[in-house]
């Protein structure tokens, strides 16, 4: 089973990249971040014609999550995290498919940093934390995967030192994201590649994509009862060159079937 997670930056503006890339690469169930588009504009019927059902979170001009899927409908389960109804931002969607619960996220930036948006990114990354603890004492098979915007160690950036005061690589983020890891979660990219330099996002200036200047940001984190299901992980470099595409790179994992 294929399962891929992809920060699109706008659906609509990367429809066309979109589908090409799953028609080329036709994983079983993708998680969405970034879509900009509010709930009524997300393009149900160009991706079931592609052979995928959804279930999605929109939010006019920012953030947004969804969850395809051609192994069957997702069945949601929750839209946004326990504990933190005040927050309006669309940023976390949860799913059973195919016998395996699914949560979408993508984590705020939190820059500049410090300030309110950093603190926000941290209350966010506490409660999500509280949230993955709680799946994770439910025994079931379990994959938190999306754009987490956060940069765990100087292996998983291009020259770390540009970095260090910006809210992706902070103490603080780099402390809470550990924190989620020793929880019991396997970061399924590391676990295969321990030391490989591997990045998931690259900014369109600079011409950091040729340079390979660039970020891991966008993770898969798995309960412990996937571990030893893990066949493989990579990220599909070549839908970053293609034109009017994402800043991010679609990342991926097999799993072997339950």
């Amino acid at each position: 089973m294929k399962i891929a997670t992809y920060n699109v930056n706008g659906i609509s503006a990367r429809l066309t990249v979109l589908l090409r890339w799953l028609q080329e690469t036709q994983p079983d169930v993708v998680c969405l971040q970034e879509l900009k588009a509010p709930q009524e504009k997300f393009p149900a019927e160009a991706l079931l014609e592609a052979g995928y059902e959804a279930i999605w979170q929109g939010q006019k001009s920012w953030n947004g999550v969804a969850i395809l899927s051609k192994v069957g409908k997702p069945e949601e389960i929750r839209r946004g995290l326990p504990g933190n109804h005040d927050d309006d931002q669309s940023r976390y969607l949860e799913a059973k498919v195919n016998g395996l619960t699914i949560g979408c996220l993508y984590l705020p930036n939190g820059n500049p940093a410090p300030g309110p948006k950093f603190e926000y990114k941290l209350r966010w990354m506490e409660h999500f934390a509280q949230h993955a603890a709680s799946l994770l004492a439910s025994k079931e098979p379990i994959i938190l995967t999306g754009d987490y915007n956060v940069i765990p160690t100087e292996l998983d950036a291009y020259k770390p030192e540009r970095w260090v005061e910006d809210a992706l690589f902070r103490p603080e983020t780099r402390a809470a994201f550990e924190q989620l890891l020793a929880q019991g979660w396997t970061d399924a990219i590391r676990y295969l590649h321990p030391k490989e330099t591997i990045y998931t996002y690259f900014d369109y200036f600079r011409n950091a994509f040729g340079r390979n200047a660039g970020l891991r940001i966008d993770h898969f984190l798995l309960s412990p009862n996937l571990k030893d299901k893990l066949k493989a992980a990579g990220v599909d470099r070549e839908a970053r060159s293609w034109e009017k595409s994402s800043d991010h790179a679609p990342v991926w994992i097999e799993l072997e079937d339950a």
